[in-house]
């Protein structure tokens, strides 16, 4: 990689330097689907929301794990219990206890993920946000992005010189350039959509946990290259 702020060295008469851009736009299906999870409890003494705590959690990751290989990951976020104050007279005390688990999935089944959504909504106390779709960091379509602006970078800088009745030489840098100051904290530029998705247990949910109709979300990869050649000096008259 090369910084920006280091001045480019000029060509010469002898030697001429071209430098081009390549990109490349790409959709995909995604490969992954991820998932919170949020259980909560409440109880009026410490003990008592811990232990309901513990068991919904356990609940929760008991369902998850069921589903085998079409869970890629599953992870434990934010644990807390805290307590609920209510002032009473001049003092302060203890109203209730308050506790809730994050949890996380990773999913590569998407069949699976409706009927998995739809079931974690059904326990009690427990909410659930996401789908975010996403392909994995070391996915082969980040690769092939990448060598398609490089393709592109390559054949823009063959035109210049057909254009100028000359070819091509060495080439002297290639640089994975960024997308900007709208660039989400992804590798060589790519950027992913999510679509949110939030359940809380109810009635009607718990009637009939009928697996919830996901449709995934295409991803947009992009890629941008920047490639600088020498060139065989053209003749100009």
């Amino acid at each position: 990689m090369t910084d920006h702020t280091t001045p480019r060295p000029y060509g010469t008469p002898q030697t001429p330097h071209l430098t081009v851009r390549g990109e490349a736009h790409l959709e995909a299906d995604p490969e992954i689907a991820r998932i919170t999870i949020t259980v909560t409890a409440r109880g009026t003494d410490r003990r008592t929301a811990l232990d309901d705590l513990t068991r919904r959690n356990t609940q929760a990751i008991d369902l998850i794990k069921s589903y085998g290989d079409a869970v890629e990951k599953l992870e434990t976020g934010t644990l807390s219990v805290s307590p609920e104050l209510t002032r009473h007279g001049r003092g302060e005390r203890i109203r209730a206890y308050h506790g809730h688990v994050q949890l996380t999935a990773t999913l590569t089944d998407f069949t699976a993920l409706g009927e998995l959504t739809a079931r974690l909504a059904d326990h009690e106390l427990t909410r659930v946000d996401g789908p975010w779709w996403d392909l994995r960091p070391h996915s082969p379509v980040h690769a092939a992005a990448r060598r398609q602006a490089v393709h592109e970078a390559l054949q823009r800088a063959r035109e210049y010189a057909e254009a100028l009745n000359t070819r091509l030489g060495a080439l002297l840098e290639l640089t994975d350039t960024d997308t900007g100051p709208g660039r989400r904290p992804a590798r060589a530029g790519f950027a992913h959509r999510a679509v949110p998705f939030s359940a809380a247990a109810s009635t009607e949910m718990a009637d009939a946990a009928t697996p919830i109709d996901l449709e995934p979300v295409r991803q947009n990869i992009d890629a941008q290259v920047e490639a600088s050649f020498t060139l065989d000096p053209p003749p100009l008259h």
